[in-house]
């Protein structure tokens, strides 16, 4: 099968979120750019599911760019915390004087399971969906499992990576080297399963 995909918007305005979907596309010779990059609003995510937002993301960009567009919604679901923050990942480092900070979000996850109790296990799930423009959706989920470590430890993730340690593993997702993570997070679960479809070897 012929690849249809020279050029795709990464329909994104998280400069680590971007950059990670950049370092996957790289070995396929994509060019890629991304939504901030042509300006384009962040549509609100209304879905109640991560694959409902990814989709909803993606069909927004592919339509407002004549571009292929792919667009991941993702997040971290805790066992103690019956699946929270899940979708709202984001919205939890929402901060009252506005803007985000993700110290905030973790401290408050942290927070929450200390009340909580229970286990410290969780997941850090990955929605990735593919649109063009006007037509049709293709989505691909995956995860990872591990446990949430306090306090947060490493400099070279973004979002809840300082916090999560992935099963087997001794160092956090934002203590490995980004190739590392790369091989094993819930973005490369999805995204291989993407690859397998849009680019097979």
């Amino acid at each position: 099968m012929q690849n249809p995909i020279s050029k795709l918007v990464v329909a994104s305005h998280n400069e680590g979120k971007v950059r990670e979907i950049r370092d996957l596309l790289a070995p396929f010779g994509v060019e890629t750019i991304s939504a901030s990059e042509l300006n384009l609003p962040e549509p609100e995510e209304t879905g109640l599911t991560f694959a409902e937002n990814a989709e909803l993301k993606a069909r927004a960009a592919a339509n407002a760019s004549g571009l292929p567009a792919l667009a991941d919604d993702s997040g971290l679901s805790v066992d103690a915390l019956g699946g929270k923050p899940g979708i709202y990942s984001a919205r939890w480092g929402e901060l009252p004087e506005g803007g985000r900070d993700f110290n905030f979000a973790m401290a408050r996850v942290y927070e929450e399971m200390k009340k909580q109790g229970g286990a410290d296990t969780a997941k850090f799930i990955c929605a990735l969906s593919l649109a063009f423009p006007n037509a049709d959706v293709h989505t691909y989920e995956g995860k990872v499992e591990g446990q949430i470590v306090w306090p947060p430890r490493g400099n070279k993730g973004f979002g809840y990576d300082p916090i999560f340690r992935a099963n087997g593993d001794r160092d956090t997702f934002a203590e490995i080297d980004p190739q590392e993570k790369h091989a094993k997070s819930h973005r490369a679960d999805a995204f291989t399963k993407f690859i397998k479809v849009w680019f097979p070897t």
